[in-house]
């Protein structure tokens, strides 16, 4: 009878499982439990009040990251190659779109497109999400660094890292590595080609387009064949907000052109403001001078550099171990 009480017990016991101690996904008590995690956002603007949208990803007090995507005007998909990164490492992270990018608010209103204008729309967010200095990290790639070195230099106090991605601090400098050191490596014939179509203003011509996209991209946007590119980095790219993209990039990622808003922005000079730790990422293919990123990590008080011996300016993709435990590492060890 005894064994047989005994034997019970150890049943019980056992159906009842371990206690697991990670509450990274438990949602209990956030008010976005009921939306997976998904969180609208009402903005304020000059132009009147709009919606944004964010996703949150599991729970940590102390390793928040909001991912800045790039475009202008692409969205959160192409980020979601951190899904298989971050949870394993209980990093908390948010999906956000941008003001105008897939699934936020898309007004038809020119004057909203200005980095100044999107700097404050991250703060908003960042009150609306509730974070702060003791767990706020940005994670921004390309246009996102722009804008997170843009936030930083004016809410530093409000961050507690920034990870600029694949981005330098001067589009002139990214105008001319394009021209004198990418482009004379392209084929001689297709290289005259655009620029026929750069020196006659005809920038949105589809057959301009085709010969950036299947001659520059796979070599220095991401080093895949075209038709290879994954998932989420297609989705992203299908459903761009072009006009927001043609008014501050230009019409393409082969340099800045045109009267693109960006074209002048530079902030070398004022990295050395930067006092919160950053890290900044080059890859070795990319459409911008992986020596100038570099460079960059030593301007600012507290900066640290990662470099993707494979990478292109998707880096997160074409050399993605480098990448994400480089990014992982650098969390991990914030003070």
């Amino acid at each position: 009878m005894r064994k047989l009480i005994f034997l019970i017990s150890i049943f019980l016991v056992g159906c009842q499982g371990p206690k697991n101690q990670n509450t990274y996904f438990d949602y209990t008590n956030r008010e976005d439990k009921l939306s997976g995690g998904v969180k609208t956002i009402q903005i304020e603007t000059p132009s009147g009040n709009f919606n944004v949208w964010t996703k949150r990803i599991g729970n940590n007090p102390t390793k928040k990251v909001l991912l800045l995507h790039g475009g202008p005007g692409m969205n959160h998909e192409y980020f979601q190659a951190v899904e298989s990164f971050f949870p394993k490492e209980s990093i908390e992270f948010y999906y956000y779109d941008q003001l105008g990018s897939e699934f936020s608010d898309k007004p038809e209103d020119e004057s909203l497109w200005t980095t100044e204008r999107f700097v404050d729309e991250v703060e908003q967010v960042r009150k609306a999400l509730n974070l702060n200095n003791q767990n706020f990290i940005i994670l921004g790639h390309s246009w996102g660094g722009i804008l997170g070195i843009e936030y930083a230099l004016k809410f530093q106090k409000n961050l507690k890292a920034l990870i600029i991605s694949n981005m330098v601090p001067s589009i002139p400098d990214y105008i001319d590595y394009a021209n004198n050191v990418l482009a004379p490596q392209l084929d001689p014939q297709v290289l005259e080609k655009i620029r026929g179509f750069e020196n006659s203003g005809d920038y949105t011509n589809p057959k301009y387009l085709e010969l950036v996209q299947n001659n520059y991209y796979p070599k220095h946007i991401l080093r895949m064949p075209l038709e290879k590119w994954p998932s989420p980095v297609l989705r992203s790219a299908s459903n761009i907000n072009y006009e927001i993209y043609l008014k501050m990039q230009g019409p393409s990622e082969f340099g800045v052109v045109g009267d693109a808003l960006l074209k002048d922005w530079d902030r070398k000079n004022d990295l050395k403001k930067l006092e919160i730790p950053i890290l900044t990422i080059g890859g070795k293919y990319d459409t911008m001078d992986p020596k100038q990123m570099e460079w960059m990590s030593k301007e600012v008080q507290n900066g640290s550099y990662l470099y993707c011996p494979e990478g292109s300016h998707w880096s997160m993709y074409d050399d993605q171990e480098i990448y994400f435990e480089g990014v992982v590492s650098f969390i991990n060890n914030l003070p």
